[in-house]
């Protein structure tokens, strides 16, 4: 393709499904390339994360969006099979949001052969969701790695909702020195407050009204703060344990007031900036959510 069918425009993006395909739209893309890693079901937070891209890349630069449901982040008994699948839908999305280009690879594309070498996320991939998915961080971290090897863009952009990933993208990047910035969207949540994710499409009617205290139980939590962090616990989990006994229940997994790099419990006199993070089941569905907490220090 010449360079001229890169540069953003109305109209339906380049698709590419192989990585010899993405090696060669690479070549003509105008600069500054950024990325927006995705798996696809484009929502409301999506459109969020391509909007600040689109932005980033300016009149001259390129918006490359790959949509690929990855594998190696599933456990067993996990929501593979059924994770929603909706590209045309969500390529109608990118050329609405000015994405150029959207890389659709296989998996048998990605992995012809199963991955031997995994990046090793480090005591942060550990805890929390790494502690109830086992290994699903070294699935993230793997997959977005070669992302950046194939799409080697200037800047990339992931959600706050997902805190943890974040965080170590973040760590990843810098401890490799892959010379990619990393750009963050806060969490975007529908009007009843819930964060959106391609999963609550899984919700009941009466499972999404349960899942209503998840966000709940932050704002809770965030405004005991001057109390400091015992308050802050006590706060978000008076909530959930009222969801606990509603019908249908929720399900808690984990709730931490954490400090935003280590991820380890941010304990009585912790000062500064901290994540109150928690992830819980509605039904059959898993969700998280987290929110920012200041702590002064002084409780």
């Amino acid at each position: 393709m010449s360079a001229g069918a890169a540069r953003p425009a109305t109209g339906r993006p380049v698709l590419v499904r192989t990585k010899a395909g993405l090696a060669a739209t690479r070549a003509g893309l105008h600069g500054p390339v950024v990325l927006v890693p995705t798996m696809g079901a484009l929502h409301q937070g999506h459109r969020a994360l391509l909007r600040l891209a689109r932005e980033t890349a300016g009149a001259e630069g390129t918006v490359v969006v790959s949509v690929f449901v990855n594998p190696l982040q599933f456990g067993a008994g996990e929501d593979f099979g059924s994770y929603p699948r909706t590209l045309e839908q969500d390529l109608a999305v990118c050329a609405e949001e000015g994405a150029a280009v959207v890389f659709v690879p296989s998996p048998d594309e990605m992995f012809p052969s199963p991955p031997l070498v995994r990046v090793d996320p480090g005591p942060v991939g550990e805890v929390l969701e790494g502690g109830s998915r086992p290994g699903f961080f070294a699935g993230v971290l793997t997959v977005v790695l070669k992302l950046f090897q194939l799409t080697r863009p200037d800047v990339a952009v992931f959600g706050q909702k997902d805190a943890q990933q974040l965080a170590l993208v973040r760590r990843m990047t810098a401890d490799l020195d892959l010379g990619v910035e990393i750009a963050a969207v806060p969490v975007v949540r529908d009007p009843d407050g819930l964060a959106i994710s391609s999963r609550n499409a899984y919700l009941s009617p009466g499972e999404r009204v349960t899942a209503l205290a998840l966000s709940r139980a932050l704002e809770a939590g965030t405004a005991a703060a001057s109390a400091g962090p015992a308050a802050v616990l006590g706060a978000a989990r008076a909530v959930l344990d009222s969801a606990a006994g509603t019908e249908p229940p929720m399900v808690l997994d984990y709730l931490e007031l954490a400090d935003p790099v280590t991820f380890t419990g941010a304990g009585d006199g912790y000062q500064g900036q901290a994540l109150l993070l928690v992830a819980a089941w509605c039904g059959t569905t898993r969700l998280i959510d987290n929110a920012p907490v200041a702590l002064d220090g002084k409780s």
